[in-house]
């Protein structure tokens, strides 16, 4: 299936808005997953002509997104990478979570940017940023298309790296997602030290019901995940 190439459009539209002169593209992976860490990209891309076949990460088969993200390493201006492990994302809830790996990210840029174009509609970022939620913005916005593939690819690999320690959950072929795979493994060998306890879905494993792990702030609405509604096993 073909789709529309990203544009710089809102690239373009946040620089004539607010006088930006360096906007970044923020994407993030993991986030429904049930086990490793959240991770998020910031990506500076300028106004060049992207890559060939950009577009978001989870519309590109495994060998295209590989591909690609080694031709964006070269070509985007900047990138940086952040990342909230399980146990922030249970003492912390997703949404700070995610926060604090899009700022582990714009910490790492070698150049601060002046605004923020952040997939999706919710600003989980916020304040001193400069910040443009774009719904399905990895599909639209060449900056968050780039940080969609880069974070993709680099967080399969490091659930590929995990599973080595846990051959039995396949890591490597569901990077932590629920696949009946996964999911047998849990009912059989309970979570591993990878895995987010705070999580719904530890309500469905009776013999590993008493590791999970309580917290007192619940997700602001609209921002639960899958693993955060549980799922039957």
């Amino acid at each position: 299936m073909a789709y529309e190439p990203p544009t710089h459009s809102v690239e373009r539209s946040l620089r004539a808005t607010t006088g930006a002169k360096i906007v970044v593209g923020i994407d993030e992976v993991g986030r429904g997953a049930w086990a490793g860490p959240v991770t998020v990209c910031a990506a500076v891309t300028g106004l060049r002509r992207p890559p060939t076949g950009l577009t978001d990460s989870k519309l590109l088969s495994p060998k295209k997104r590989t591909t690609l993200a080694q031709e964006l390493h070269s070509w985007v201006t900047a990138h940086a990478l952040g990342h909230s492990s399980p146990e922030e994302i249970d003492g912390l809830g997703m949404t700070a979570a995610l926060r604090l790996a899009a700022t582990r990210a714009l910490d790492a840029l070698p150049v601060r940017p002046d605004a923020v174009i952040l997939d999706g509609k919710f600003d989980y970022l916020g304040a001193p940023w400069t910040v443009r939620t774009v719904i399905k913005g990895d599909q639209s916005c060449v900056s968050v298309a780039a940080a969609s593939v880069i974070a993709k690819v680099r967080r399969d690999a490091m659930m590929a790296e995990l599973g080595a320690e846990h051959l039995d959950f396949c890591f490597e072929d569901n990077a932590g997602y629920p696949s009946p795979v996964h999911r047998a493994a849990l009912r059989e060998l309970g979570p591993t030290p990878h895995h987010r306890l705070s999580w719904a879905y530890m309500d469905g494993l009776p013999r590993w019901r008493h590791l999970k792990r309580v917290r007192s702030t619940p997700e602001p609405v609209g921002l639960e995940d899958e693993g955060q509604l549980g799922f039957d096993f």
